[in-house]
């Protein structure tokens, strides 16, 4: 208590200055007490000082209303969509787990047919905490990374990143914590309870002076004040994980002070969290054959080849007379790693001789501050850093057993946009349509088809089959699909490659007869179509149809609906199959701008006639070149609206002058939008190679094309293209190409003499050439600018006086014409390409197909005509258990029909009856009940023998070069399942092999006891996930 003063000279508020002249006593009392101010003011300050010193030591204020305000900060997983979320755009960890993605995903899968099941929802307070640039506080994971699970729930695939951690704070040997604490942080875990671990003041205002200091150009040293909780904040959540200026260091602060608070006032046990979060997180460059690296775990493997576990073992013990020296060299390197976070990418890649400086440095400084002992230090000091290269070299059987994985990952990341290396490290659960142990069985049984030893335990040695030194060169490719209610979903896909590539998705390939079935569905859907047209009229209006000569398959339909008793469309596609082709070989087919001729398997077949159905499944080829000429000509026929065969009309028809000016008008724009959809989204290198891929290569039609769709293009390129594309181009000298680059010049002739040069349609080329010149042009520009060319085109059908020549001229264009309404028949059925080569040896697969493509074809059977989408990943769970999650999953449509149902069943039988009876009876019998009886299977087979002509004599190929042989089956198994089986061989060695679709056939009879007990049930393979 301060002594009292007198009354006298104490001052009152009233007091008031006496006059001069009156006594000076008073105002040498007030001096006296003025002189008072000062020394308060000081107190107060000193007051204010050390109330400061102490909250910045304990926070015994301040933690608890931040604590209180942590609390607000929350959110929670709502069902369906919200828009109360804000998600990070940037931080290289909220990058690395996809958080910043999530907007852009998000909208792409629900594009894709996805719906948000679930989501989480910020509270107000974390909106308006985020909306502020503050990073949300939640316990971040230790590890994540993509989990894949199969359609059981079982895990097929789990990537941790970081792959080595400290799972818990007591797993961090004390050797490690101190040496980090004292480089880095020294009074962590020896502040208060309440502390908070975020601000180190000292360091704080020692930095923050350096930095005025560095502003005003005053010479000193730098200081960093960064503890090791605003530097986690940093690296994982700041821009490029840089502390750029003020503000980003103000929002490490703050952010870091949040989350330290976030379960209470006392920060004791995050504080040991902040050490093992460091750790296992601390950015240390990008390692060769290992990619970036982040923790001390992963860099001590990544950077020194060295065991996570062993270095943990040892530096965690005393020191031991036998491992002292692997102990110093652990320790080392740990240190050194703590060290090389300063600048990572210069110590652990070009610095080594500045890291081993800084280390010895560090080693020294430890063992005097008594962190080590001295026997630890001279150790460790003898130790030299010895950095390793990895290589990715992933084991062949891993490969293999890993295919079906990839094949999910690849279409994962394709969903996503997502490289696999990105996509591994998302925070991502996702669920895939495969069956795990299926999977794994198969892939093994088709690896194991290359031992010679199983090969023919499998019965895959003989005769159009395999050599017992050849079993290795063969590849194959499986997928098995089951239909379920709102999808089609895959179960098994696999191949016995060691590949990344994906002979079933990715591939174009001629797989042979397999072609007839696509080829089959057309005639049955064009059956269907005259069935609905006919199946009213009376029978003397169709017997007096005006049809045009060529159209047999109108005028068969005709004279059916005429004649017959049961009009139905079922009883009509019955007989439709029941229609004969001849199987000889000794036309010669006018066909893809010139002679052709085709040839059967079996010359034992060529004097036959049989049915449809007895050639599907015998799998003749003259009758199904034969069928599609007459599906040719029917969408050629006066029938069919836009046909440009009513100009084969008399010349003094009317009709033909009044049709011409219509097709000029309507048609030919509507054969342009078909050009432009093929061709508007893809590069200008992308549009040629899909174009040339679709044309029959000849010298001239290259040249021809080349020089119209590319007229600036040098001598050089030209004859370089020519030498690429033709397999005899060693024929072509010099001066041959020199002539023809002149010949071929701009100008030199017109749009449609281009066309018929080319073998192609006029428009599609002028298209080709809008494009390359107006990249950016809609369809409305196209459809404008062309309308000059679209009367060029046909007029000229008109100014010739050779009738005869001219009518040559309007078949090949009638025929390219007819493809382009047959390819968008076979579009709808899943044909995967953009375009057929518009000749008859489509029949027999010379344009090209994919053995999911056809699987598909055969989803649409399985399901009486529908096309139900075809489903790999069921669900995605993004960012499980943070404040960024996100629940989708796919919401299947009811499907698009696109086929007859009765169509479907029609061509379910005759496949049926391919395995029942025809070329793949050799799998009959093979899928049994569980009471004995047959399960029913069908499909067809088919054998492409890929070869590049290099002599053509009178239509007739008489030398070639094999590019690759394929033999595949494409089936159904019951009323739930179907899928493909491919065996294949690249390359020129495939002149080697002779095997058929017999081989496929029998590798699938071996697989069938692996199979039979999941498809032959009466339940679904997989149950349900829940929803």
């Amino acid at each position: 208590m301060s002594p009292q003063l007198p009354l006298e000279n104490i001052q009152f508020d009233n007091y008031r200055e006496q006059p001069a002249g009156v006594s000076t006593a008073e105002p040498e009392v007030t001096i006296q007490r003025r002189s008072l101010i000062p020394v308060l003011l000081l107190l107060l300050l000193a007051a204010l000082a050390v109330l400061a010193a102490f909250e910045m030591r304990t926070a015994w204020y301040s933690a608890k209303p931040i604590s209180e305000y942590a609390k607000t900060l929350t959110w929670q997983l709502q069902s369906g969509p919200t828009t109360q979320v804000i998600y990070p755009t940037a931080g290289p960890f909220d990058e690395r787990h996809g958080y910043t993605k999530l907007p852009t995903l998000l909208p792409r899968l629900t594009e894709r047919g996805f719906v948000v099941r679930a989501q989480a929802e910020f509270s107000p307070a974390m909106q308006s905490f985020a909306a502020q640039g503050f990073f949300p506080p939640y316990r971040e994971k230790v590890q994540s990374g993509l989990f894949l699970a199969d359609c059981r729930n079982e895990t097929i695939f789990d990537f941790n990143y970081p792959q080595r951690v400290y799972r818990q704070p007591q797993q961090i040997p004390l050797l490690v914590a101190h040496s980090l604490l004292f480089i880095e942080n020294r009074n962590l875990l020896t502040i208060p309870p309440h502390a908070n671990p975020v601000m180190d003041w000292p360091r704080f205002v020692m930095a923050a002076v350096s930095q005025v200091g560095k502003v005003l150009a005053i010479g000193g040293q730098s200081a960093g004040g960064s503890t090791l909780a605003t530097q986690i904040e940093k690296f994982r959540h700041s821009p490029m994980g840089l502390t750029q200026n003020f503000e980003d260091k103000a929002i490490q602060i703050i952010s870091g002070t949040i989350r330290a608070y976030q379960h209470g006032p006392n920060t004791q046990a995050v504080r040991t969290r902040i050490v093992q979060d460091y750790l296992n997180t601390v950015p240390l460059s990008s390692a060769p054959g290992h990619g970036e690296v982040h923790g001390v775990g992963d860099a001590l493997y990544a950077w020194f080849g060295t065991d996570f576990e062993r270095a943990n073992l040892l530096l965690s013990q005393p020191e031991q007379a036998d491992s002292a020296a692997e102990r110093a060299r652990y320790f080392r390197q740990m240190l050194s790693l703590m060290i090389a976070q300063r600048r990572p990418s210069y110590y652990l890649l070009q610095g080594h001789a500045d890291l081993e400086e800084l280390t010895d440095s560090h080693i020294r400084l430890l063992a005097r501050a008594g962190i080590i002992d001295a026997g630890l230090r001279d150790k460790a000091l003898n130790e030299r850093l010895t950095f390793v290269r990895l290589q990715p070299n992933k084991a062949k059987d891993e490969a293999d057993s890993r295919k079906g994985i990839n094949a999910a990952r690849l279409r994962l990341g394709n969903l996503l946009n997502q490289s696999m290396y990105d996509l591994d490290r998302l925070d991502l659960n996702a669920h895939s349509t495969l069956h795990g142990d299926v999977q794994q069985k198969v892939s093994a049984y088709l690896k194991s088809l290359a031992n010679p030893n199983t090969a023919a335990q499998h019965g895959l040695i003989g005769e159009r089959l395999l050599a017992p030194t050849r079993t290795a060169d063969v590849l194959y490719s499986f997928t098995l699909f089951e239909k379920t209610a709102d999808a089609n979903r895959v179960r098994v896909q696999t191949d016995s490659t060691d590949q990344p590539f994906d002979l079933n998705e990715h591939s174009k390939l001629e797989l042979g007869s397999t072609a007839k079935l696509r080829v089959l569905s057309s005639y049955l859907e064009i059956i269907a179509e005259l069935h609905q047209a006919f199946v009213d009229e009376l029978p003397d209006s169709l017997l007096t149809m005006d049809i045009a000569p060529n159209d047999h398959i109108t005028r068969w339909a005709a004279n059916y609906m005429a004649t017959t008793v049961d009009r139905s469309l079922p009883a009509m596609l019955e007989a439709s199959l029941e229609r004969t082709y001849s199987a000889s070989p000794a036309e010669r087919f006018f066909t893809g701008g010139g002679l052709q001729v085709f040839n059967n398997f079996n010359k034992d077949e060529d004097g036959k006639v049989p049915t449809i159905r007895q050639s599907l499944q015998q799998s003749h080829n003259l009758p199904f070149v034969r069928l599609l000429r007459d599906i040719v000509s029917y969408a050629s026929s006066y029938q069919t609206q836009g046909s440009t065969s009513l100009l084969l009309r008399a010349d003094n028809d009317p009709k033909r002058e009044e049709y011409l000016r219509k097709f000029v008008d309507k048609e030919g724009s509507e054969f342009l939008r078909r050009f432009f959809r093929k061709y508007q989204q893809k590069p200008m290198e992308q549009r040629l190679e899909t174009f040339f891929d679709g044309l029959k290569q000849t010298p001239d039609r290259l040249a021809a094309v080349h020089r119209y769709l590319l007229p600036d293009a040098s001598f050089t390129d030209f004859a370089a293209f020519l030498r690429t594309k033709l397999p005899d181009a060693a024929t072509l000298t010099n001066k041959k190409l020199q002539d023809m680059y002149a010949q071929y010049g701009p100008g030199k002739f017109s749009l449609p003499d281009q066309g018929y040069i080319a073998g192609a349609h006029p428009l599609e080329l002028w298209v080709l050439n809008y494009l390359n010149t107006h990249p950016q042009a809609t369809m409305k520009e196209v459809i404008e600018a062309s309308a000059e060319q679209r009367q060029q085109v046909y007029r000229w059908l008109f100014k010739t006086p050779n009738r005869k020549a001219r009518d040559a001229r309007i078949r090949i264009m009638l025929e390219v014409e007819a493809f382009t309404d047959i390819h968008q028949r076979w579009a709808k059925l899943g044909y995967p390409f953009d375009h057929l080569v518009p000749s008859l040896g489509t029949a027999l697969g010379s344009s090209g197909d994919r053995p999911a493509a056809l699987a598909e074809l055969m989803g649409i059977i399985q399901n009486d005509g529908i096309r139900l989408p075809t489903i790999r990943i069921d669900s995605l769970h993004f960012a499980a258990h943070t404040p960024y999650e996100v629940q989708l999953g796919f919401n299947a449509s009811a499907g698009e029909r696109v086929m007859r149902p009765e169509v479907a069943r029609a061509l379910k039988k005759a496949l049926g009856q391919v395995v029942a009876e025809g070329t793949a009876r050799r799998l009959n019998g093979s899928f049994v009940k569980a009471d004995g009886s047959l399960f029913q299977v069908g499909g067809k087979t088919g054998t492409g023998d890929n070869r590049v002509a290099t002599q053509v004599i009178r239509g007739k190929t008489v030398a070639s070069t094999a590019t690759s042989r394929t033999a595949t089956f494409v089936f159904y198994l019951g009323d739930s399942y179907f899928g493909t089986l491919t065996a294949f061989v690249p390359g020129k060695g495939a002149d080697d092999f002779s095997f058929t679709s017999a081989l496929p056939l029998q590798v699938l009879k071996g697989m069938a006891p692996i199979l039979r007990p999941y498809v032959v049930k009466t339940s679904p393979m997989c149950q349900p996930l829940s929803r």
